[in-house]
């Protein structure tokens, strides 16, 4: 460490004490000095920054906030303060952006959901503050949920995620109402219990879907191939998938990042693989609209999968692509948006040590042999082989469910998407 680091850490270490004493100023001092060392410096920059505000001087607290924020982008603390300050002068737009900045740069940070929920109430934004409130209650920890001292946020965060819930329930049965004359109980009870997940009445306790939890469905990881009578006839046209595959690579052109987050959404547990060609897809049909340009490269790949029986929901699916995962490439754990469907893999180039996870089964990919599965389930696959690796994914509806149940989830996936407007991040169907 340079004696410039030594005198910065040393400062900081009585900064931290005199704050744990109480002595803001005297801990101002030292920030002052760790600025004078380091003009970029985003703690020092924040610390300063808060201070001032607390001390009545909006003008000094604004330049340092800003500096601290624009010197280090992924100090949410600096974004959060510069919230509060947009807020005190009665800016609430800038003071919505900041929050947004803040959570961006750590999803997690419970209060600043909380906070972002409380802003967007006051802009008479109810539907966006319910999500808002839930993100928060989602990440507060158990221990700050049963603290006496937040009961107060903690019910009204309760409050506004049931009132919220509650509205979308009547928002999605008058879109389901048709389907329901002249029904028994008995057709629509499983989806009755989806209804009641997504109004909190009761809870889904098996896989983890995170938009349409489908209950009374087995947790199922990885499903039979030998069940499905139309998986003999997508498997045979394995050679000539793979022979359209082998074109696409040769040509190189078509393949995207497959994680590209919007600008202002947070990355969370994808963001080493954001906008990189590590991860990559080749879509033939993309939120349920066909890329011509690419299917039509592959007419026996699209006519192969046409024997499936694939899910169709306007704007959001059929979903189709060629997956690839470069040499050392690692997709981390995480889970599908709904249960209603079953991921379907063919596997097409699949070199040593490559695997994929669900829950805590290991399938290692065979070539021309079809893999369904359950990803609600907490998943994760791997490359670790110097090769590329390649599948097919499509996704077909989960056996269990009736064709009135499709008919319901399909008009329920859009009904979400008018609830919560065309660009909501529902994850993917």
């Amino acid at each position: 460490m340079t004696t410039s680091g030594s005198s910065i850490a040393s400062l900081m270490a009585d900064a931290a004490e005199s704050m744990r004493r109480g002595q803001s100023a005297a801990a101002a001092s030292r920030w002052q000095q760790v600025l004078k060392l380091d003009p970029e410096h985003a703690a020092a920059l924040n610390y300063l920054g808060a201070h001032a505000l607390a001390q009545g001087d909006r003008a000094s607290a604004l330049e340092y906030l800003q500096h601290a924020a624009n010197a280090d982008p992924g100090l949410a603390i600096a974004h959060a303060n510069l919230s509060r300050l947009h807020s005190q002068e009665g800016n609430a737009t800038a003071a919505l952006e900041a929050i947004t900045r803040a959570i961006n740069a750590e999803p997690t940070a419970w209060g600043a959901h909380f906070e972002k929920a409380r802003l967007l109430q006051a802009a008479g934004r109810q539907r966006e503050a319910g999500a808002a409130w839930g993100n928060g209650l989602q990440y507060m920890p158990e221990g700050a949920r049963t603290s006496p001292q937040l009961q107060q946020v903690v019910q009204q965060a309760m409050a506004a995620v049931s009132a919220n819930q509650e509205q979308l329930t009547l928002f999605l049965g008058e879109r389901l109402h048709g389907l329901r004359e002249g029904r028994g109980h008995r057709e629509l009870e499983r989806f009755d219990h989806s209804l009641d997940i997504l109004s909190g009445r009761r809870s889904f306790v098996t896989a983890r879907p995170l938009t349409l939890p489908i209950p009374r469905l087995p947790a199922i990881p990885f499903f039979h191939r030998e069940d499905f009578e139309w998986v003999p006839q997508v498997e045979a046209a394995f050679p000539a998938v793979l022979e359209e595959l082998h074109g696409l690579l040769a040509s190189n052109e078509g393949f995207e990042p497959y994680v590209q987050t919007a600008a202002g959404q947070p990355k969370g547990q994808f963001e080493a693989l954001d906008q990189k060609l590590d991860w990559s897809a080749y879509f033939l049909w993309k939120n349920g609209q066909r890329i011509d340009a690419h299917a039509d490269r592959c007419p026996r790949t699209e006519a192969a999968i046409a024997l499936a029986p694939q899910i169709s929901v306007p704007r959001r699916a059929p979903v189709i692509f060629f997956s690839a995962l470069r040499p050392g490439t690692h997709i981390p754990p995480h889970n599908g948006a709904t249960n209603a469907r079953l991921t379907v893999h063919l596997p097409l180039i699949v070199p040593p040590d490559c695997g994929l996870r669900v829950g805590e089964e290991t399938h290692v990919w065979e070539p021309g042999k079809l893999v369904l599965f359950d990803d609600t389930i907490r998943h994760e696959a791997w490359n670790r082989s110097k090769q590329l690796r390649v599948v097919l994914i499509f996704d077909v509806w989960h056996p269990m469910l009736t064709p009135l149940e499709r008919e319901m989830v399909a008009r329920t996936i859009e009904g979400m998407m008018a609830f919560y407007g065309e660009n909501a991040d529902l994850g993917e169907l």
